[in-house]
């Protein structure tokens, strides 16, 4: 009886939960624009589970990363994004997946909201053969369809994007480019000159920095003259926008697109937002910044606990339900985790596949000169 009781309450109490509700968010600084992004939004109780959903899987992703690198079941590269979460999911909730996304090497969150599976990308980061570069990539060469991956040279992802953004307007197909990089590649000279054909050309191009406030272990004020990166464009416009807060980082680049898909060409956001860990897995990241400010970005603008809050405080959601989908999502990791252990390595044979897209079998050298491997498209 109790139990017919529970489920009872639980109908009841779902059809009580407001459906959307308005949130006041932190105003965006703005560089040469005459508007900005509303800092009054809507959100919708299902828009507000499903980012609550993608951060989680994302954070609890990064976890489980960080877990099997120091058991060393993950080798090489490793640039975890936990902290950052925001970021993507409000990146993606202003834009179309046909539109097209570039990063750096900090790249499993884009590659899960770009349609990649968990289970997919953990068997990349383990080298397997059901990873989604098929166990070839690791953890900073990650790609999936309107998707150019995380790239390994500083900055060099930045023209790549712009030449994306071009083929956009070249086919006439009303699609942009977003173009991320962080503030430790916003002093590369490649970008100042991407910056500058983007303009010329006027390319739908969003320029976006995601200041994480350390590039490697340095802080932007000892790394930058100026770190007003929004600025940085100094002839294209900027938006200097709350990377912590999932709904301004919507709002900007809800604006942003509408600004590039009307033909005004590139725009800037510079992002501000944290990392929890080091820049990689090789850096404890305590030994240029303390644990107490690790602790009090945590503690104060967390973008998970924050969406949390606010679902919870405008009765959009109930506590248990929030659980249930935390005990979800452990469980998806788990099973990814747990495949991304137990499937095999690619054999050597597919050392040399897919160099070219739609080349006929050619024949590459092998480990010594008298291997021969044949290379299939």
């Amino acid at each position: 009886v109790v139990k017919g009781a529970a489920v009872v309450m639980s109908a009841r109490t779902y059809a009580d939960f407001t459906t959307q509700a308005s949130f006041e968010i932190k105003k965006c600084d703005v560089h040469k624009l005459d508007d900005a992004p509303a800092t009054e939004v809507v959100l919708t109780r299902e828009e507000g589970l499903q980012y609550y959903r993608i951060m989680q899987t994302m954070r609890r992703m990064e976890l489980k990363a960080d877990q099997l690198y120091k058991q060393k079941i993950i080798r090489g590269f490793c640039h975890l994004y936990d902290g950052q979460e925001a970021c993507a999911v409000g990146i993606e909730a202003g834009i179309n997946l046909t539109d097209h996304l570039i990063t750096a090497y900090r790249a499993h969150g884009y590659t899960y909201t770009r349609g990649g599976t968990v289970k997919e990308i953990m068997a990349e980061l383990t080298g397997r053969r059901g990873g989604i570069a098929k166990g070839k990539g690791g953890s900073m060469h990650m790609y999936t369809k309107n998707f150019y991956g995380g790239n390994g040279i500083v900055g060099a992802q930045v023209p790549l994007g712009a030449g994306v953004a071009l083929a956009c307007k070249y086919q006439e197909r009303n699609e942009l480019c977003v173009c991320l990089y962080g503030d430790g590649a916003a002093n590369q000279g490649q970008i100042f000159e991407t910056y500058n054909m983007a303009a010329l050309w006027k390319l739908p191009v969003i320029f976006i920095c995601e200041n994480n406030k350390y590039g490697m272990g340095t802080s932007v004020e000892r790394a930058a003259a100026s770190t007003d990166y929004f600025k940085r464009g100094d002839f294209i416009p900027g938006l200097r926008v709350d990377g912590m807060d999932v709904l301004c980082v919507r709002e900007a680049t809800r604006f942003a697109a509408d600004h590039c898909r009307s033909g005004k060409g590139p725009i800037l956001m510079e992002l501000q937002t944290y990392r929890y860990h080091g820049h990689s897995m090789s850096d404890p990241g305590v030994s240029y910044r303390t644990r107490e400010e690790i602790q009090e970005v945590r503690s104060k603008s967390d973008p998970i606990s924050m969406l949390k809050d606010r679902m919870l405080s405008n009765n959009m959601a109930s506590v248990e339900e929030l659980k249930e989908i935390d005990v979800e999502v452990r469980k998806e990791i788990e099973d990814a985790a747990q495949f991304a252990t137990t499937d095999p390595e690619p054999p050597l044979d597919d050392l040399c596949n897919h160099i070219f897209s739609n080349e006929p079998p050619l024949e590459v050298r092998g480990t010594n000169p008298w291997t021969k491997l044949k290379s299939v498209s």
